[in-house]
């Protein structure tokens, strides 16, 4: 895989928001026991805060259990939030009526993790292909067939192969079907969940160029789950990392992994592999405490060899610099992060 281009010199000045998530939070309630009549409340995501722009990928990182598939439900439509507001390409789609989900269905997408699991084993590569186009409308049989031909081709296989089941497929090749369903709509955003952690090391730089060509031949915006933070930096212009529900730091992708402000985010990047480190970085230790006992004060102060006694009693602000817009959740970040002065902005 190539080294991250200089994404930032890329940039349109006329970028605008596409996706706005304000203040998300979903929680399910969950019984006590067998015997007991309490109630408990998990907090999946609580308060958490996300702008995608126009041709932007924003990578969404943290451990399992940290809330990322849970926003990406709310996102497209699959699971309803507890309170927050979620606007799509200038839409409220927050608890909208039905007849919504179509039209949200048209804009935003997502690519599986596992493309043989996502797959009906069923259905021909053509039929998986088909279908979308006449659920949302799309009846002529000409217009199908030209549509499903040519986005057979955007992801690199030929039309011939439509007739084909997935298990006459590799690994990789089924991925790139997936991705095909995905964007046969033509949606404008792609939600991308883990979409090489299932396939062989050898062709997961294939999948991944191929989707940055098909980011900037069909104008798309990604956001990219990932807990290999080697792709996210390859593919990312933003990074939002994600601890207990929350967002604990969101910033350009180069001050996110040469300047890490929040412990947290530096103990994930501590953990990527690399042979030419000469010293270790700050790492943690345990696990990822119950989300339905969270610590008091801020979440992450039981790792944190950082954390003092208000760290224990009080969240921390969400502190931002200027003018690139980096915000972290920590009350020493700007001791953790080294340089610059980091103001409060709640």
């Amino acid at each position: 895989m190539h080294e991250p281009r200089d994404r930032a010199v890329e940039r349109k000045p006329d970028d605008d928001v596409i996706l706005s998530v304000e203040d998300l939070a979903v929680h399910f309630p969950l019984a006590g026991g067998l015997f007991s009549r309490d109630r408990r409340l998990l907090r999946a995501v609580d308060g958490v805060d996300l702008t995608l722009k126009r041709g932007e990928c924003l990578g969404l990182v943290g451990e399992s259990g940290s809330g990322k598939s849970t926003v990406a439900l709310s996102i497209l439509g699959l699971q309803a939030p507890t309170r927050g507001r979620i606007v799509v390409d200038g839409q409220a789609v927050t608890d909208g009526p039905s007849s919504d989900r179509k039209a949200l269905a048209r804009t935003v997408q997502i690519v599986f993790q596992d493309p043989y699991a996502s797959l009906n084993p069923r259905q021909t590569v053509r039929r998986t292909l088909e279908d979308p186009l006449r659920v949302h409308g799309v009846t002529a049989a000409s217009e199908i067939e030209d549509r499903v031909a040519t986005m057979l081709r955007h992801v690199g296989l030929r039309p011939e192969q439509a007739g084909r089941y997935p298990h006459e497929f590799s690994g990789g090749q089924r991925q790139r079907i997936g991705i095909a369903r995905a964007l046969i709509l033509n949606p404008k955003i792609v939600i991308c969940d883990e979409p090489v952690s299932a396939l062989d090391v050898s062709i997961r730089a294939q999948i991944i160029n191929l989707l940055l060509e098909l980011k900037d031949t069909l104008g798309l915006s990604y956001i990219m789950i990932s807990h290999d933070l080697g792709v996210v930096e390859h593919m990312s212009d933003r990074v939002a990392v994600m601890y207990l529900g929350r967002i604990v730091e969101n910033g350009h992708w180069r001050e996110i992994f040469e300047r890490p402000a929040h412990p947290y985010t530096q103990a994930l990047i501590a953990a990527i592999p690399d042979p030419l480190r000469h010293a270790p970085l700050a790492t943690t230790g345990g696990d990822l405490p119950n989300p339905l006992n969270p610590p008091n004060g801020c979440a992450f102060s039981p790792r944190c060899r950082y954390a003092e006694d208000v760290c224990r009693h009080e969240p921390g602000p969400v502190l931002g610099t200027r003018p690139d817009g980096h915000t972290v959740r920590c009350w020493r970040a700007d001791e953790i992060a080294g340089s610059g002065v980091l103001a409060a902005t709640e």
